[in-house]
């Protein structure tokens, strides 16, 4: 088939692309590329796939849509802003994006429908995540509040005080939006769920958990937090963590995710389901920084700040059983291994430590407590 992927020069997009050139598909991208993300000079990637076909283009941009979709056979909407803090004070930037960039690309789906549309959703829609009470029930965790968090009293709690336990998160979990960014990743895939519903074009709703992996944009400081900790190792600074390090993530190799990807494709019952992508695991924040630190030989205590930022969730990690029931999805790349990895391609690479000047903007803004 023709494949179209918006955001396809990104991390996720250009992995994706490999996945589906390895399994004969053509390959189209449309990428603005953005400066946050590629750096200044905005040219092609030099990781992106030759056999890939670039748009330089926004998905705002009706005309680009148009020119991207020509004989395409199935889409896969990755581009989006992506960052939760940032999210808090870019909102209209963030909304423009994700929301109107989706629905501009659905209006040109609805005049040349094609046989599948899968879009990248997230965990963030789901804010906290799913617990379980002392006496043994499953309960959706509530949103902290600001003065529980000045007190620096991290856990989530039941009504009576008692610290709840974090469970796997299922795609029952109803919504929690707590970032302008999850809001606008809920509208991202409700929006194409509805439409492709409504027009008969099979749709598919990813939630990725924490992707992380080579390629990442090491330089934005709003980005994976695997790499926004690499990125302060590379540069002699120790890892800054917000709370104290304990908040619980399913960390997800991007390989894995090029897999679920490709089946959400491939899948005729996929078509019309939301699913989680993740490991099945968690680990802590504090965890992975020593992780990276040791592979990388940068053995730096982590910088545990004490701070809650604005939008954060305490614990949420995934529940993958969907993903294989439906799709056939088993992750093969343990964290470990994926790691290492990554500790391999950052060698040759530059990168850019902007997180004090990222997090002295959240602070100024009040989005830290």
């Amino acid at each position: 088939m023709q494949i179209l992927i918006t955001g396809g020069a990104g991390f996720i997009g250009s992995h994706l692309a490999d996945e589906l050139l390895r399994h004969g598909h053509r390959v189209r991208a449309l990428d603005n590329l953005s400066e946050q993300v590629h750096g200044p000079d905005a040219a092609r990637p030099a990781y992106l796939n030759r056999d890939v076909e670039l748009i330089r283009g926004d998905t705002r941009d009706p005309a680009a849509v148009r020119l991207a979709l020509q004989d395409v056979d199935a889409v896969y909407h990755f581009a989006a802003a992506v960052g939760v803090g940032q999210s808090m004070y870019e909102v209209a930037e963030y909304t423009s994006i994700n929301n109107l960039g989706t629905a501009v690309l659905l209006e040109a789906l609805i005049n040349q429908p094609v046989r599948r549309l899968v879009v990248a959703s997230s965990m963030s829609i789901y804010g906290e995540g799913l617990y379980r009470t002392v006496d043994g029930r499953i309960v959706p965790g509530a949103e902290r509040t600001l003065d529980q968090l000045r007190a620096a009293d991290w856990e989530v709690r039941d009504e009576q005080g008692e610290i709840l336990t974090p469970v796997p998160t299922t795609e029952a979990k109803a919504p929690t939006l707590a970032s302008v960014y999850a809001l606008s990743k809920f509208d991202q895939e409700r929006l194409c769920l509805m439409i492709g519903r409504a027009y008969g074009i099979p749709t598919v709703a990813l939630r990725f958990f924490n992707v992380f992996g080579t390629r990442q944009a090491l330089s934005n400081p709003y980005t994976g937090v695997l790499a926004i900790f690499a990125a302060r190792l590379l540069n002699g600074n120790r890892p800054l963590i917000f709370e104290d390090g304990l908040q619980k993530r399913d960390f997800v190799s991007v390989y894995d995710v090029a897999q679920a990807c490709r089946l959400a494709l491939d899948v005729d019952g996929a078509a019309g389901h939301a699913i989680n992508v993740g490991s099945g695991r968690s680990y802590t924040v504090v965890e992975v920084a020593e992780l990276l630190g040791n592979v990388l030989g940068k053995q730096m205590e982590p910088d545990i700040c004490g701070k809650y930022r604005v939008g954060d969730i305490r614990h949420c990690y995934a529940d993958i059983t969907v993903a294989r029931q439906v799709l056939g999805y088993e992750p093969r790349v343990t964290l470990e291994d994926g790691i290492i990895e990554l500790a391999e391609w950052l060698e040759g690479q530059v990168a850019y430590d902007r997180v004090a000047e990222a997090s002295a903007e959240l602070a100024a803004r009040g989005l830290t407590v």
